[in-house]
Formats: structure tokens, sequence, C-alpha cells
């Protein structure tokens, strides 16, 4: 049996007003995906634990079966693996995006969605103004998602650093980091210097005088955050015998396969944004279920249209993600193959943010019983079957042991 996981992030949300009070789900035409949950299994996901922020981290390593309380140190060490940056024992990672501020307001999170080129440039003039050898580098990533690396100096993970897309339109000076000891206030000097200082280096650098001339928004400051030190996890092959790929434009998605034991096949054209790959993604991940006993399969682009507070937006990726990834692999399986499909979480257009609420899946497979649930989204999937779970090492033992 071979296994296809397909994730649509932050595809769930509450219900909208514009939509006469369905959710983006409930209104998008999405054949294949309503074909899923009415030939398979449904049920209600809880991927994020009450005591853990609501990110993409965190929900995909419990989709997988890692318990993120015990397993979870941070979003930029997952991140640097997909770099290849190689983290000693006691190095900190931190995730920095490049963030629009304007009169001391971060006004957005990801600088109008720079180009990677573009984020290159910028992050070699941080890394020339605030890198030092052994201690302090700069890594470019994905568009604005970009890392920051504390190396064999007195720094401590031990502060609290908010994300960038949970304080669109707030002071700058009132979401700084944090120290939560006394011994992290070193670290947090430094950074809320580097975050200041960045401006001065960013705000007047061609491209960003470019990216103005051309009405976009620059990125002129950086922003730390999600940090932590190198975690040690064990294998798909080691919890549950299976093998896995995975495929995904975002740095966080790959970096949890990667400490999974899972290979990372990278797609052209894929984005993490609205113009991403669809067709590129359904035609590689067929081609990995031929080598690989699991692929996972990420889509970003519904976390995006969340984010941006567009319903429009979220329902023309939902259409997306169904017929030019989904029907594709539909269309192309010539194998038994247990599919499941899911958000990771829910990012309502109401507070353009993630939410902790459990999100809806199905699981699809010959060795399964339909439940009568009909169509995929939030509300329906409460009838299905499988019911509430609280845990993602159930759902991934459903899932892999179809059952």
């Amino acid at each position: 049996m071979k296994y296809l996981l397909i994730i649509g992030d932050g595809m769930a949300d509450y219900p909208v007003e514009a939509l006469n009070g369905k959710t983006p789900l409930q209104v998008a035409n999405k054949p294949n995906m309503d074909e899923l949950a009415s030939e398979g299994r449904n049920g209600i996901l809880r991927t994020i634990p009450e005591n853990m922020g609501a990110g993409s981290d965190v929900a995909n390593l419990s989709i997988l079966g890692y318990n993120p309380e015990k397993w979870y140190t941070g979003r930029g060490p997952l991140e640097a693996a997909t770099k290849g940056i190689h983290l000693a024992k006691d190095d900190i990672a931190f995730r920095c995006n490049l963030i629009t501020e304007e009169n001391d307001v971060l006004m957005d999170y990801s600088a109008g969605h720079i180009t990677s080129d573009e984020a290159k440039e910028l992050m070699k003039a941080v890394e020339d103004n605030f890198g030092k050898p052994n201690e302090i580098d700069f890594h470019a990533g994905v568009s604005y998602r970009n890392l920051l690396v504390f190396r064999n100096g007195p720094y401590s993970d031990d502060v609290l650093c908010t994300p960038p897309h949970d304080t669109v339109g707030v002071k700058i000076s009132e979401t700084l980091p944090k120290a939560k000891t006394s011994t992290a206030e070193f670290t947090v000097t430094t950074l809320k210097r580097m975050i200041y200082d960045s401006k001065k280096i960013l705000e007047n650098h061609p491209v960003n005088v470019n990216r103005v001339a051309l009405g976009k928004r620059p990125g002129n400051m950086i922003w730390p955050w999600g940090q932590g030190k190198k975690p040690s996890m064990p294998t798909l092959q080691e919890r549950y015998g299976i093998s896995g790929a995975v495929i995904s434009a975002v740095d966080v998605i790959k970096g949890v396969g990667i400490y999974a034991g899972m290979k990372v096949i990278n797609v052209p054209g894929a984005t993490g944004f609205y113009d991403t790959n669809y067709e590129g993604k359904a035609d590689y991940a067929l081609e990995a279920l031929k080598r690989y006993d699991m692929v996972l399969v990420h889509v970003e682009a519904p976390d995006e249209a969340g984010h941006s507070g567009d319903h429009e937006q979220k329902i023309r990726t939902l259409e997306d993600l169904d017929r030019r990834l989904i029907g594709r692999l539909l269309e192309g399986l010539d194998q038994d193959c247990t599919i499941a499909v899911l958000p990771d979480h829910v990012t309502p257009i109401k507070i353009r943010t993630h939410a902790r609420d459990p999100v809806p899946f199905t699981i699809c497979s010959p060795l399964i019983e339909a439940d009568e649930v009909k169509y995929f989204d939030e509300v329906s999937a409460r009838k299905g079957g499988f019911g509430f779970l609280e845990k993602g090492d159930t759902f991934m033992r459903l899932f892999v042991l179809a059952k």
C-alpha cells in the first residue's frame, strides 16, 4: 500500500459573512476533495496543543505523529535543516522575515511577498553589517523567509519573539522581543538593536528604492522569531515502518520532513504563493510514490489568502488545489493508495492569522469503510466516522495502518 498525504496550509476557516455564513471550503467548487470525503471516512483533528502557538511547524509535526510538546524546539532550526545549515548543539536558529515598517508600525509581514532574488540582495546587506564570523550569520531563503543563526556566543533561546503575521498593524515598539529570564537579556538587546538598525541599512537600498518606485512595499526591516535549537527526532521509518518524501515550497515543512527522515523533493516553479506549480507538484508526487511508501504534498497558498483576509482569493486557491493538484493526482494513480486530505491549521479570513481550532480531515482507502459524509468541509467532517481525534499520533496510525 502507498500513502498520499495532502496538506492545504490554513485552508480551514470560520464562517464568512460575505459568504452567507459559510466557510470558503463550503463554497468552493472542489469535486475531488468531496469525492474523497464521500468515498472515505472523515473526522476532526486537533493539531495544535492548547499551550502552544498555532504555527505550521507545530501543526505539521503533530500531523506526522510527533507530539510537538515533546519534539518541537522552534521554527528556525527546522528551516535551517532545509538550507543544509549545520547547527551545533547550542546554536540558536531564528526565522528572520523581511518586513515592511512604516511610522513604527508593522505594515506587512512579507514585504509585499518580495522576490527571492531581491531578498537575497537585502540579506547580504544585513549580513555585511551584522554578521560576525563564528558568532552571527544570516541566510537568504525563499521570498521573505530568511534565517539568523547565533553561534558560540552568550546567547539564549529563552526569549519571546512574536511572529510578524500576528502583529500586522501593531506598533513595532509594542511587539519587540522580550526576555523570559535574566540570562536572555543580552540576546534581547542584540535582537532589538539589529531590528532597528536594519532599517537604516535597508531603507535606501537600491532594491527597496526600486520597489517603492514601482508601488511595491519595501523590505525595510528584519524581524527575527521562531527561535530554537537543533531537535532530535525518530524517523518515520523507526516509528511507523515506512519511507517518506515531502514536496513543499516552504522551508519549515521541508525541515519537518528532514528531521522525520523524509526525502525532500524540490519542484520547479513551486513558490509557496498563489502562482505555485500545482501540476508539477502532482507529477513529482506520482513519480515519488514509485520509490517511497508515503509522499506528503504541502500547498501554502490557502494560508497566504487567509493572512490577506481575502475570501475570494482563498476560494480560488482551494479550487486550484482541488482541480490542478488533487484531480491530477487521482487521474495519475495506477496503484492502491490511501489518501488523506486536511489543513494543518485554521487561518480564518476574519482574524488573518492562525488559530488553534481543530481541522477537518478525510482518509480514503480501499481498506476503510466509508461513512455518510458527502462533502469535505469543517461542518460535514464533524459528522464523520472517525469523530474527534485529540492527537496527531492517532491520526497517523489510522492513516498508515488504514483501519
